[in-house]
């Protein structure tokens, strides 16, 4: 199986539309890019979890976004002038969709699954999107390799050993059900940015998506009642430091870098972040929040980390054309 055809961009700032390089063959840019997603995002289910200590759910992911949303369009305003900003309706369009299915549906639900099961299983639990990736591509007409579907059944099964405790009663089973609703969204939204046609500024393409996906989450958060005896006096010192953390690495510098990534990189490759986001993040819930390492947690993000590598090991191999070309 072959990545969807993507845009590349000669640099964030400016989108060149051409072929992504092999993954042999990728420049110190995207490695850079991809340590920073591997072990910044592997820290924000840390973050999460703290803000989460006096703040609500959604309308916490909403302020998170939507700050660092006009944060980064302020930045390209004052860099490259206001006429970076402007985009037609159907990019406008396009980056609305992938921000609400990224950012509301993929990081505002576990967001909400994060206030009922710990942030290294939270972590785990969304190591699974590789394996929602294959089976998207699949369906978008790239018939996956026997070896990509034994990874994603081995994955299934590792995400079964995962949700077993919810089953048994030892973790809630909505958290669980929260974030692996959440997985399926950010597939679909990292896979529907290499098939539809994104704002070419890939910092104005980030702040759209964020903005959006902000709003979402605003929307979301009201529908929920989160408002309701909310006083920014009682959210704490250690809460709020945890929420600039999380604007600032998690959003401006992380996830800029994950979308430059989605232009640069193959997406197998791309998705590859979900080996180190799981590891970084049991290790920091463990020393910071004491969060246990539970046998089921070991064996079954063992088991799905397995199962990515698989996924990612055969997508990375030379691999026949691809029986359809992506929307541009």
């Amino acid at each position: 199986m072959t990545a969807p055809a993507e845009r590349t961009p000669a640099a964030p700032a400016d989108s060149v539309p051409t072929a992504p390089a092999p993954a042999g063959r990728l420049g110190a840019a995207v490695w850079v890019a991809l340590a920073i997603v591997y072990v910044v995002w592997g820290s924000t289910y840390l973050g999460i979890r703290i803000a989460l200590e006096t703040m609500p759910s959604f309308l916490s992911a909403a302020a998170r976004f939507l700050t660092a949303g006009l944060l980064l369009a302020g930045y390209v305003a004052v860099r490259h002038g206001r006429s970076a900003l402007r985009v037609d309706l159907r990019q406008l369009g396009s980056a609305a969709l992938v921000g609400g299915l990224l950012l509301t549906g993929g990081n505002g639900l576990v967001v909400l699954g994060e206030n009922s099961i710990p942030s290294g299983l939270a972590a785990l639990l969304v190591a699974a999107v590789p394996l929602w990736m294959v089976l998207l591509t699949a369906a978008g007409g790239d018939r996956p390799r026997p070896a990509e579907l034994a990874g994603v059944l081995l994955g299934l099964v590792g995400l079964g050993v995962l949700s077993a405790p919810a089953i048994g009663g030892d973790i809630a089973p909505a958290g669980v059900v929260a974030v692996l609703v959440a997985t399926v969204s950010w597939a679909s939204g990292s896979f529907a940015s290499k098939r539809i046609r994104m704002p070419g500024n890939v910092l104005t393409s980030s702040a759209y998506q964020m903005l959006a996906g902000g709003l979402g989450n605003v929307l979301i958060g009201l529908a929920r009642g989160e408002q309701h005896g909310l006083r920014p006096g009682d959210i704490s010192t250690r809460s709020w430091l945890a929420l600039g953390c999380l604007v600032v690495f998690g959003s401006l510098v992380a996830f800029t870098a994950y979308a430059w990534l989605l232009r640069s990189a193959p997406l197998t490759l791309v998705a590859t972040y979900a080996y180190v986001n799981p590891v970084v993040a049991v290790l920091l819930g463990w020393l910071v929040l004491a969060e246990p390492l539970t046998g089921p947690t070991l064996l079954g993000g063992a088991i799905v980390v397995a199962g990515v590598g698989l996924v990612v090991g055969v997508s990375r191999s030379p691999a026949r054309p691809s029986a359809r070309r992506s929307a541009r």
